[in-house]
């Protein structure tokens, strides 16, 4: 298959912009996002477009093996490679979802009050999840009060009382930053701070070579993950 396929992206700057694809690229760039929010700590920017052209390409595909001819070889390949595509995509999601549930009180507090030019990590739709209203000039948290009424209601209304309230934020775990990833370079780098000088060490600075894979601490290279300068492996 060799239709293009149009990707609308948002830049900070330029505001929208829409980029052209074939249906390699567009797996390509599926599997970055893959392996990045795999290997990465804490939750990336959701690539919502890319799920969705992804899924719109998978049934274009199917409708092409429905006019296919019964028996041909070509159909079984191109059935082995939607399985495999789909893997790739539900693995991506339940990823996402999975590092929700776990860092649920941060990951909203984040999307509350976002650091000046910080792109949300959270699609539409996970906002949404995470989220529900009762009154439009009133968001309420629906994940976060239902944890707290579980909690609440099992647990704490059978404590003292000086034991009954709970801060989530103190109590759910936060992201390891500061956990060790393996990442291939994609772009050179110059001037990385790796360790930042101290009393007892001067400031640990190294440039970062195409095509060169180093083990090194997630919090050092976070943006150069977000701009797509290297990737997880």
């Amino acid at each position: 298959m060799t239709e293009e396929l149009d990707l609308t992206g948002q830049d900070s700057d330029a505001g929208s912009e829409e980029v052209v694809l074939t249906p390699a690229e567009l797996i390509e760039r599926l599997e970055q996002a893959w392996m990045n929010e795999k290997f990465a700590p804490d939750l990336l920017e959701s690539k919502s477009e890319i799920v969705e052209c992804v899924m719109e390409q998978l049934d274009h595909m199917e409708e092409n093996l429905r006019r296919a001819k019964k028996g041909d070889l070509k159909v079984s390949i191109h059935r082995m490679e939607m399985e495999r595509i789909r893997y790739v995509l539900s693995s991506y999601l339940r990823c996402r979802l999975m590092k929700i549930e776990k860092f649920f009180p941060h990951i909203l507090e984040k999307e509350k009050t976002p650091h000046e030019g910080e792109l949300s990590s959270l699609s539409p739709e996970e906002l949404f999840w995470c989220l529900w209203s009762q009154r439009f000039e009133f968001l309420s948290f629906r994940y976060m009060a239902n944890t707290e009424t579980y909690l609440r209601n099992v647990a704490l209304k059978h404590m003292p009382p000086n034991l009954q309230t709970v801060d989530l934020l103190r109590s759910v775990p936060k992201p390891d930053l500061d956990s060790y990833v393996f990442l291939r370079v994609k772009e050179r780098q110059e001037n990385i701070l790796v360790e930042p000088e101290t009393d007892e060490q001067r400031d640990y600075v190294i440039d970062l070579e195409e095509g060169s894979q180093h083990l090194i601490r997630y919090k050092t290279i976070a943006p150069l993950v977000a701009s797509g300068a290297v990737q997880l492996i």
